[in-house]
C-alpha cells in the first residue's frame, strides 16, 4: 500500500466523483423537473378537453327547467340600483 492511499480520507474520494453521482443534485433538479412535466400534462388536458362556451343571452333558454337559474345568474350580474342604502 502506498503512502497516498493510507493518508487519503473519504472526503477526498467524494471530491473526485462527478456531479451526477451526488443524490442531493437529483433532489434539487427533480423538484422543478416534476413541476415542468406536470405543467405539460395539464396543458395537454386543457387543450384536449376544452370547455364549451356558454350562451349568456337570457332570451335563448333551451331547457325550461334551467330558466330560474339563468334569471338569477343574470340578476346577480346586474349592478345594484340602490347604492345609498336608503
Amino acid at each position: 500500500m502506498s503512502q497516498a492511499q493510507v493518508n487519503s480520507s473519504p472526503s477526498e474520494a467524494d471530491q473526485s466523483r462527478p456531479w451526477w453521482r451526488y443524490p442531493i443534485v437529483w433532489m434539487v433538479i427533480g423538484g422543478p423537473a416534476i413541476v415542468v412535466v406536470a405543467s405539460f400534462i395539464t396543458m395537454g388536458l386543457a387543450i384536449k378537453h376544452v370547455d364549451p362556451v356558454l350562451d349568456t343571452s337570457a332570451n335563448q333558454i333551451k331547457v325550461p327547467s334551467e330558466a330560474p337559474a339563468v334569471q338569477m345568474r343574470n340578476h346577480a350580474a346586474d349592478p345594484p340600483s340602490n347604492l345609498g342604502g336608503k
